[in-house]
């Protein structure tokens, strides 16, 4: 069971079955070859998360197992310009290291068996709640949510967390740069600094929840997205989907 080209090699050589239109193939050793046709649908926003990508200057790009003229198809339909179909995993890896070679950090995101070894070679990689087992434990996030809106979500989420984090690093340089000199020179008294200590915690606090603030999608706010770490390690961004 299998890929018709690989199955086909143990089928009677008059098996009577144009394989080039199956999806799928299946043979007992020395005996016709049967299999059946499949199609996929693109989950509804897909397109809108693909479109908040690229005009985040993210580009996509599919990988996929596929047969070429499905992907072909699919890649169509969501406006996806870069594609590969019939990619085995070790092609996938081979296409995400080359990416890495040109200074991007690519995003895996994937949801299969065969995607697990291009999960764990992505920079960072997110899957579905829905994901095969082995891709979980291979991804750094887990989305619960079906919507591959949590995609953009998420890159969004960690910018302005970024920005969030240079901004508190600016605080805190400077209110030292203020507050220091003014203690060495005897101008502060102990209660003084404990309220302009907590002062600023509280302001730093407070800069940190504006986290909450905005987000990619409505669905953001009714949905939480799980984060969960590759060996220990949190990473979170081309764009192989």
């Amino acid at each position: 069971l299998g890929r018709p080209d690989w199955v086909s090699e143990i089928a009677a050589s008059f098996s009577g079955v144009d394989h080039t239109d199956l999806s799928v193939a299946f043979v007992i050793e020395g005996g016709k070859m049967t299999g059946f046709n499949s199609s996929e649908a693109a989950r509804d926003d897909a397109a809108e998360a693909v479109a908040l990508l690229e005009r985040s200057q993210l580009p996509t790009t599919i990988l996929s197992g596929d047969k070429l003229a499905s992907v072909r198809r699919l890649a169509t339909s969501l406006g996806i310009l870069n594609y590969l179909g019939e990619q085995k995993p070790a092609n996938k890896i081979a296409k995400i290291d080359a990416i890495k070679a040109e200074g991007h950090k690519p995003l895996m995101v994937g949801d299969g068996i065969n995607d697990a070894p291009a999960l764990a070679a992505g920079y960072a990689s997110m899957v579905p709640a829905s994901a095969s087992d082995i891709g979980r434990h291979a991804a750094d996030m887990v989305f619960v949510r079906s919507s591959l809106m949590a995609v953009p979500d998420s890159i969004a989420i960690a910018k302005r967390t970024r920005t969030i984090v240079i901004q508190n690093f600016g605080l805190a340089i400077a209110y030292n740069c203020i507050a220091i000199p003014l203690a060495l020179a005897g101008l502060v008294t102990p209660l003084v600094a404990a309220i302009a200590m907590s002062a600023s915690s509280i302001l730093v606090v407070a800069n940190s929840l504006r986290i909450n603030l905005g987000s990619t999608s409505s669905q953001s706010k009714r949905a939480p997205i799980v984060e969960r770490s590759r060996a220990g390690q949190a990473n979170l961004t081309e764009v192989c989907a």
